[in-house]
This record gives C-alpha cells, structure tokens and sequence, in this order.
C-alpha cells in the first residue's frame, strides 16, 4: 500500500487514493478539510526527490503554473513543501484524457477536432502571453470532462519563454511522437513548438494514426527532423482541404512557416469553422531529394544539416552517461517499456557513431593518401570559412537555414537581452563577427533581443494606493521603463479603505516601456443604498423619527424659513426626494414660519378703580400682550381713564390688564 494513503499534509490534504503516476510524480486523490473540497495532489517522486535537478524541474513547474488562470488549463489551488515531500494541489477533474478519448473514438470527426483543438490553442495562447511554453503537449496531457470542455494540464516540463530554452534530448523521448523538430535536435524553442505538438495531436485526431512511427524513440525522433508526413486526406479522404492546410501548416519543419503564435492559428480556425470554404496560405515543403521513386505510402526526407548531427552527438553522448531518463509516462508499465526502448536506443547510438567515425576516417584517407596531389586541391585561403552576416536577422530563421547549416555552422546563443530598439528574437551581436574566420568548431556566439526593457510586477496588494502607485514607478525606473499606473475604485467587505486589492497585471507577470498597470482600490465595505421618501407638504409634527427610520434614513436636523405657507409645513428636504443615499443618512428639514405678518397698533382705554380704603392712593397700571409686558405705569385715581397704545403683529392676541397686581379684564383682541 502507497505509504501517502491516509496521510494528511499541512495538517489539511487528506491523501485518500491513488489516481495516476508518472515519470516524475505520482498524483493523488485527496479531501481539502479547510474547504471541504475534493483536490488533486501531486507529489514528487521520493527517489527522485533526492536530486536536485528533479526536485528544480518540479520547482519550475509550480512556478508555471501559478502565473496561470484560464478556463482551458488544470487550475493550480496551492503549492507547498511538507518536510521532504514537496507537492503541488490541483483541481479534480471530472473526466478521461484525450487520448482515453481517441482510443475509444477514433478517428473523430472534423467539427469535433476544431473544437477541441480551439479549446487547446486558447490554452496555449494564454500561456505563451505570460511567456510559459508547455513543452509537452500530447493526448496524455490533456483532459476531456463530461460536459466537453478541454483542459491541458502537466506543465512539468515547462519553461519561462525568457529562459535559456535548450531543450535536453532526455525530455524529448517521453513524448517523442509529439516533439518538435526542434526540441528533438536539442535547439532553441518557442511558443511555436508547442504549435508543432498541437499539430500533430490534431494529425492523430483526424486520422487515428501518428504521422511518425517507429520502433525506437529515436528512430521516431530522427522522423521528426528528417521527414514531412503525409497529409492527413491520405489517410481519411474526406478531411476539408483546409483543416489539412492548418495541421500541415501547424507542423512545418522549420518554425518560421509555421504559425507564429498561437492566436494566428485561432483565427484560422474559427474562420474555416464558421465558412468551411475559408482558404489559409502554406508554404511548400519540398524533399531534398527525389531521385528515386517512392511509394505514395511512403514518408518523404528532408536535409539532415550538420548543425543537428553535432547537436544529437553532443546529446546523444550526455544521455549515455544518464541510466534512466526522466520520461513522464501514463503508467507504471509504459513507464518500464520506454526504459526498455532507451537501452535499444543506446545500442543503435553507439552503431551510428561507429559507422560515422569509420565513415569521416574512410574520406580523409581518401582525400589525404589516395590523392594528396590532386589538381583539384584548393589554397589555405580558399578553404578557410568566413563568419556570414547575423546580426538584424531572427534567430530562429537562422538556425534553420539551409544556407549556413549546410556548410555545417553552428549557431549558439550566448545570451539574452533587453533592448527596446529590436524586435524580441533578433540577433544583436555576434563572434566572430561577420567576414571573420571561422574557427575548426565552426560555432559562431549570438546576443539574442528578448524584447524591449520589462520588469516583473511588483506585489503591491495591501498597500495604499500612493504608496503602490511610487514603487511600482520606482521598480520601473531601475528598470529603465516607464510605466503608467491607473486606479480603479471598487467595494470591499474585507479591505480597508485606499487599500490595493489587486492589480492588473499581477505579481511576477511581465512589464514592458509603455504598459499600463491599473491598481484595485478599496472603498471599503458596501453600503446599501436607500431611496429618499418625499415629506414636502407634511407638518412637521407628522414626521417622527419612526416614520423616517423605516425607510433607512434618520433624523436630521430642522430650521425654520420664510415661507408664504402655513407654519410647521416642511416646504425643504435635504436629501431630495427620491435620491439614492447610503442606509443611515440624516434627512434634514426645513419648515415655513408661516405667513409674514405686519405689526399692528391698537389703542386700548382703561377705566382707573381707585381703592376702597383709599380712594386717592395711586393705580399701577400693567398690560401684558400674549404674557408679554406692554405698558407699566402708575396713575391718579382723579384721571378717570387711560389710553394705553399696543403694538402685536396682525391677528389675534390675549391682553391681559391689571391694576396694582389685581386683574381688571382677561380677553383676546384683535390687532388689525
């Protein structure tokens, strides 16, 4: 029993079941406790966990697919390191391969090829955007769910396009009948290698066959190099002409004929599947020689260049001193078989370069001893070969032209560089230089553009947006770009307020002079919005707090104004109605005086009682008008009456009368 099964990781990953192995790992069923979630768990192999370069393969391989999030590819949940078990946790997918799929539906159909193979390029075409080229694209590697959605998975052998892309002869094998001509020679690579391999699994899904088979893995390698396979109407005669076009042109021996991304063959495809009589440009592809006659069933040879045969010497004499390859395999059993190939493979190098060495000493005996003196011996001068013109030329046309790999030179990248002056892939320098003497190796060192000056995004989430947006600045003046950063306001339950949720591009992704990146920024959580009643026309007595608190808002202040309405009515409301606010917000007020009335005097006589007991004492006269002093004066009993003058505004007012503290008349007047 597998020692994992019943293991948790992290103190979260329970590991239940066993659900497939590799060259490299073994993947698990496994139970997200934290999440209650089923996850896929993909742990390195122990044996192979020992060594450093395995342990860095698996290592890039989380680092690639963690720059990655697309519909068409294997989501990637977390990556983390257990004591020695280091493993990356996936989304379960609910499905069977592709090639499960073709095994038990072979050949498909044109229509169901497109779709499928749209799903795959869109996959591909969101890797390539972050610069990951997968590598490995094959059936095996490739997921079928329920519903037909396609998802490509297993990035173990996938590279950051910006890295030294020497593909190792080793990692070619596993998946040998879909590597590039490229990768198989051990050359420089690019998205259009994984375009190649897409090619050839469309290739098998239209025809049910490989269009390279053999019995070793390197004889099926040295196909792919030397050979153009027969196009796939040979094979099922019914294939649209075009959707033959696009894998022929999808898998073209020399990169530079093949699509250069992977949007370009998108295009392609959604146009022959909308208009079937869609027409797409090939480039010719001609054997090198056609002296003989061939069978129509027979697969048609290209040039070998010398540039490959050092190439495969060099990487056929590292493999030898490797006993087994890291090879990514189905199975246990297949895993064992592809062993078994190598060692027969080992047999067949060892054979070829027997023969090549007897083969180079035959001709020089020939030429040196035989006829030392010919008259067809040519001058020291003569012989020498001079280094052609690169620099301003694509590399990857360069190393595949016959015009310099016939006369066996060899183009090695030294290295890559920024410089926003070229285009990404063009040779800037090289040595020797051009018109120089090439030296016995006939190897000539290129400074290859990867573009004009970038900088990886900076992390900048967490942070205020002002903070964010200087060293994102500062990050891109080290890097001698310019970068324009832009904000983005959005609500948020769990970020405080002006702080960065997220950014787009995010972090590590790619930046070059010119980009733009645009913060997220917080506005803190969500208020609900309410919608502002109308009160205008209500007394204000009516209006409680109640009565507003059940529409959301509360109660604001309240201030009086002139008006020509009645007093108390509420003739302004602050918000205005029908306003959309935040829960909670003030309604504020204001309410009418009333009508503006004018002040009024009126004359009122009052009639002197003197005292009983002393009828000549003085009267102390008092008016109040509404509880008001309006006149206080005291008289002589002798004067009879007093007129008294009073001041209110228009309208009705209580006037009340006393003299000396006792009260004479309590009444309401009217001042007009």
């Amino acid at each position: 029993m597998d020692k994992y099964i019943g293991k948790m990781l992290d103190n979260r990953y329970e590991i239940l079941e066993v659900i497939g192995r590799g060259g490299m790992a073994v993947v698990y069923k496994a139970k997200c406790h934290r999440l209650n979630r089923f996850v896929a768990v993909k742990i390195l192999k122990e044996e192979l966990a020992q060594d450093e370069e395995f342990r860095r393969r698996f290592r890039d391989e989380s680092q690639a697919v963690a720059m990655l999030s697309h519909p068409n590819i294997v989501s990637v949940y977390d990556v983390s390191r257990t004591g020695d078990v280091e493993y990356i946790v996936m989304e379960l997918i609910d499905g069977i391969t592709l090639k499960d799929y073709m095994e038990r539906k072979s050949p498909l159909g044109w229509k169901e090829t497109v779709f499928f193979a749209l799903q795959i390029a869109k996959a591909l075409e969101h890797a390539h955007g972050r610069g990951i080229i997968h590598r490995d694209i094959k059936p095996q590697n490739i997921m079928v769910l329920r519903d037909g959605t396609v998802k490509v998975a297993d990035f173990g052998i996938a590279r950051q396009a910006a890295s030294n892309n020497t593909y190792n002869m080793r990692e070619a094998i596993g998946s040998v009948y879909y590597v590039s001509p490229e990768q198989a020679r051990g050359g420089h690579i690019d998205n259009r290698s994984d375009i190649y391999s897409l090619g050839v699994v469309m290739y098998e899904m239209l025809t049910g066959r490989l269009p390279f088979e053999g019995d070793t893995p390197l004889a099926v390698a040295l196909q792919h190099i030397n050979s153009v396979p027969l196009p796939p109407r040979d094979h099922v005669p019914d294939i649209p002409k075009t959707l033959e076009d696009i894998v022929m042109k999808a898998m073209a021996p020399q990169p530079a004929d093949r699509y250069r991304s992977a949007t370009d063959m998108i295009r392609d495809m959604e146009n022959f599947r909308d208009d079937p009589h869609y027409k797409i440009d090939v480039a010719a592809v001609h054997p090198v020689s056609a002296a003989r006659s061939r069978d129509p069933e027979e697969t048609q040879v290209i040039q070998y260049s010398s540039e490959l045969q050092a190439a495969a010497q060099r990487k056929n004499a590292q493999r030898l001193k490797t006993a087994a390859a890291p090879v990514e395999e189905d199975d246990e059993e297949e895993e064992e078989e592809e062993r078994g190939k190598r060692r027969i493979s080992s047999s067949l190098i060892f054979t070829i370069l027997a023969i090549a060495i007897f083969a180079i000493g035959a001709g020089f005996f020939i030429f040196a001893v035989i006829n030392p003196f010919g008259s067809d011996k040519k001058t020291e001068n003569e012989t020498t070969l001079k280094a052609p013109s690169l620099v301003g030329k694509v590399y990857q046309d360069v190393i595949a032209d016959p015009e310099i790999t016939e006369q066996g030179i060899i183009i090695k990248e030294k290295t890559r560089i920024y410089d926003k002056d070229a285009k990404e892939g063009e040779i800037l320098s090289q040595d020797p230089k051009a018109g120089e003497a090439l030296s016995e190796d006939k190897v000539i060192y290129v400074e290859v553009c990867k573009g004009a000056p970038a900088m990886e995004m900076v992390d900048v989430v967490g942070q205020t947006s002002r903070q964010a947006e200087l060293d994102i600045k500062n990050a891109a003046t080290k890097a001698g770009i310019t970068i324009t950063v832009q904000t983005q306001e959005e609500y948020s339950d769990d970020d405080a307020e002006d702080t960065v949720i997220r950014t787009v591009p995010k972090k590590g992704e790619e930046l070059s002079d010119g980009d733009v990146v645009t913060l997220y920024v917080s506005m803190g959580p969500e208020i609900p919005q309410k919608k502002t009643p109308n009160f205008l026309q209500w007394n204000i007595n009516d209006v409680t707090r109640s009565e507003v608190k059940k529409y959301g808002l509360t109660m604001g202040s309240t201030t009086e104004v002139e008006s020509s309405q009645p007093a108390g009515t509420i003739v302004g409301q602050s918000p205005d109605p029908g306003d959309m606010v935040d829960e909670n917000t003030p309604l504020n007020f204001e309410v009418s005086k009333g009508p503006q009335q004018k002040e009024v005097t009126i004359t009122q006589v009052i009639t002197l009682v003197p005292s009983e007991d002393n009828p000549t004492a003085p009267i102390r006269v008092v008016v109040e008008v509404d509880g008001e002093v309006a006149y206080e004066k005291e008289h002589d009993p002798s004067e009879g009456t007093v007129s008294v003058r009073l001041k209110a505004l228009e309208g009705d007012h209580e006037v009340h009368i006393m003299e000396n503290g006792q009260t004479i008349s309590r009444e309401t007047v009217t001042f007009q």
